[in-house]
């Protein structure tokens, strides 16, 4: 969807214009030298303006201060067309219900702050994920509250030199949950089963996929960093399906945010979730316990394992998929204890 066109009023330009007709001779309609300063250029017969007389209209300088209130004043007029089409409906949403221009304007900016200047999130190997078509990008899964899938989100957008974005498949759970279900839906991610997956892979979409679920992000804090299961697999039967390269992803920080001390089973299954919670601030603190700690992060594209060699029937190979599987746990396994060495502190 086109955005919305800003026309800047050059109020500089325009009283300059002004005296000019002021100081013009008699009869000239405008177009005759000022009383100060060369003449302007005039028109050709024909309408037409000698050669180079556009180039310096538009060298001509403006004013610091109204410059300065004209990029208020788009800003001013991009947030009311912004909300001029969210109040009459004019903006697309995709199949999915993925919204790009209020994930772009408002789920991104909200989320910007928290991955720049509160986790202080430092990308490496942004080059792996490839520029256009699809790729699916694997990544481990921590931290008791699904922030890690957010902030990868935003890594990639913010990072990537062709600003991707991340399409998320996510648990049930979280399209169970009112009002996260339709922020889910409108920032892209979609309900994690392998049809919608290879939908996405095959328009061309970057899809992150975290194979552990619940087993990874609801481990206690003394299993962090160690990989949990992943599977059977399934991530790589689609992107064989799709054809299209595997980038294993590893992100550390993200285990320390909530350390996970216990687990009350009974409340967690009175609430129908699959683990509660039970954290050094959380309930003791109430909703303050709920602040994440202000880790250190960091998030590692690997290299990435193309599938785009395998014929159509390997897709239904269980041996190959156990062996790739297993070859993209093993990657992000160790670089995670590569990044854990690095680290000089879980807060720096």
């Amino acid at each position: 969807m086109a955005d919305a066109k800003v026309i800047p009023f050059d109020d500089d330009r325009s009283r300059s214009g002004a005296g000019r007709r002021r100081g013009a001779l008699p009869g000239s309609r405008g177009q005759g030298p000022a009383v100060s300063g060369p003449a302007p250029v005039s028109a050709l017969p024909g309408g037409q303006v000698p050669e180079g007389a556009a180039e310096a209209a538009e060298a001509a300088p403006e004013g610091g201060a109204e410059g300065s209130g004209s990029g208020w004043d788009r800003r001013i007029a991009g947030g009311l067309a912004f909300l001029r089409r969210r109040l009459t409906g004019d903006y697309d949403v995709d199949e999915f219900g993925y919204d790009k221009e209020l994930t772009d304007q408002v789920l991104m900016s909200m989320l910007r702050p928290l991955a720049d200047t509160y986790f202080r999130v430092e990308v490496k190997g942004i080059e792996n994920i490839p520029s256009d078509g699809g790729a699916l990008i694997v990544a481990n899964h921590s931290g008791t509250l699904p922030l890690d899938g957010l902030m990868l989100q935003v890594a990639v957008h913010d990072n990537h030199p062709a600003e991707r974005h991340l399409r998320l498949l996510a648990a049930d759970l979280v399209f169970m949950l009112p009002v996260v279900n339709e922020l889910a839906r409108k920032a892209g991610h979609t309900l994690a089963c392998a049809e919608d997956a290879e939908r996405l892979l095959q328009r061309g979409e970057v899809v992150g996929v975290m194979p552990e679920g619940f087993k990874g992000i609801g481990k206690p804090f003394g299993e962090r960093y160690k990989l949990q299961r992943f599977g059977r697999g399934g991530f790589v039967s689609t992107a064989l399906r799709a054809g299209v390269p595997i980038v294993p992803c590893s992100i550390v920080g993200a285990e320390e945010i909530y350390p996970m001390i216990g687990n009350s089973k009974t409340l967690a299954r009175i609430l129908g979730v699959p683990y509660f919670p039970i954290t050094p601030t959380f309930p003791w603190l109430g909703p303050l316990g709920a602040l994440p700690l202000p880790t250190k992060w960091t998030i590692q594209f690997g290299e990435p394992i193309p599938t785009d060699g395998y014929p159509p029937e390997a897709a239904e190979d269980p041996m190959l998929m156990f062996n790739l599987t297993d070859q993209v746990r093993e990657q992000i396994q160790h670089t995670l204890y590569k990044l854990l060495v690095q680290r000089r502190s879980v807060f720096f």
